[in-house]
């Protein structure tokens, strides 16, 4: 039996190690740490961490493993991208990785291909980025050149705010110095699914994104459809497809989120994996009708594809709709007491998946990144409607005492 090698195991790795399984080969799953969840469902664990690429390179040596693939992470990125090259398998390559994690190199791509992206500046000390702030003269927004998940990101109004929250951005950064800022982007924001395959980008899944109140680098939903009334989708996916075939990415998923000014779209950034939050694994499948993780774990074993895809999206799925939304509840300091209504919304025909980051006892409060929010849950349906009403149920049944 072949092996495979998944390098991080988190929550959002669990799905793609399933379907590796699925398929009949061996998983070895590298993760930092030893409770990792997708250590419970691969036939080989190995604590290391996905950033460490001469580890996951020995790991994948010893193993004698067939294919390395990794999704739903940035960080793993460049170390698959190592270990495919050193190995010889087919995978993302270093310099395509690089592309696709460091927010200033897609900044200055897109600038250099004429595709629309926000003034920016890359930023060593904080001076440099005082001086980008009085040069735009309104609000910016900072964010380390290659983390995830939000982390260190901050929209900045003032001087005063500029100076406390740069050391903090500053220290998400892999080398703890370099900081991205660029002008603050008005308007609302679309995230954009797609695979690459023989060189040819297809955007599969696009969604119209909200944010909490309190913090509006924090998402608080992505809504699904084929089209909406009030933007053009398929302005975008044509963009999007353009911009991807541009950077040579021959084959792979991606993730791009892009915020609509002045008629424009404008890239904010795109990622060389699939979205987070089981975005890849269950929502670009129910909306595109196409199996993405099977020929993304195929492509990585060496497998030839003989049969033809057929990526335009069926009329049967241009009705669908489907929600990836996180709850945002607070306890005002104190414990909560009692949680109900759980498994009476899993029973809920069109929850894909719920999920509670607490339990009874915890103190819970705003989100500060997207990994402290407290919870989510995916719905699908036929239609707008019938997807609202999915909503309004798990609203009504969702108890939660403090």
């Amino acid at each position: 039996m072949s092996r495979i090698l998944i390098i991080a195991g988190g929550k959002w790795q669990v799905p793609l190690i399933k379907k590796a399984k699925m398929l009949g080969y061996e998983v070895v799953n590298s993760n930092l740490y030893e409770d990792s969840p997708g250590f419970e469902f691969a036939d080989f664990r190995e604590v290391c961490d996905a950033r460490d690429k001469e580890q996951n390179l020995k790991i994948a040596k010893e193993y004698k493993v067939k294919g390395v693939l990794s999704d739903q992470s940035d960080i793993a990125i460049p170390t698959v991208a190592y270990v495919a090259e050193e190995m010889g398998y087919p995978a993302i390559r270093s310099r395509m990785a690089e592309l696709f994690t460091n927010k200033y190199k897609m900044r200055e791509f897109c600038k250099k291909e004429g595709f629309h992206c926000p003034e920016h500046k890359l930023c060593t000390n904080v001076a440099e980025a005082v001086e980008f702030f009085k040069e735009i003269g309104k609000k910016i927004v900072i964010k380390p050149l290659d983390s995830q998940s939000s982390r260190g990101v901050y929209t900045i109004s003032s001087l005063e705010e500029l100076k406390e929250k740069f050391p903090l951005s500053q220290s998400f950064s892999s080398d703890g110095n370099g900081v991205l800022a660029e002008r603050y982007i008005v308007g609302k924001e679309f995230t954009i699914d797609g695979m690459a395959y023989n060189g040819v980008h297809h955007s599969l899944a696009v969604s119209e994104k909200a944010h909490f109140p309190y913090n509006k680098n924090i998402a608080s939903e992505l809504r699904f459809s084929y089209s909406n009334e009030n933007y053009d989708y398929e302005e975008l996916r044509k963009n999007h497809d353009q911009l991807i075939n541009r950077t040579g990415l021959s084959f792979g998923l991606t993730h791009a989120e892009y915020k609509y000014e002045d008629g424009k779209y404008f890239l904010i950034e795109m990622a060389a994996r699939g979205g987070g939050t089981n975005i890849a694994s269950d929502i670009v499948p129910y909306m595109s009708g196409i199996d993405t993780y099977k020929m993304l774990i195929d492509h990585a074993m060496g497998k030839d594809f003989n049969e033809e895809i057929e990526w335009s999206i069926p009329e049967e799925y241009q009705k669908r709709h489907a929600v990836l939304k996180f709850l945002d509840i607070e306890s005002n300091g104190t414990g909560i007491t009692s949680i109900a209504g759980v498994e009476d919304i899993k029973k809920i025909k069109g929850i894909m998946d719920f999920s509670l980051e607490f339990s009874v006892g915890d103190i819970v409060g705003q989100a500060q990144d997207d990994r402290s929010r407290v919870g989510y849950y995916i719905a699908h349906a036929e239609s707008e409607h019938e997807l609202q009403q999915i909503e309004e149920s798990v609203s009504r049944l969702l108890r939660i005492s403090f």
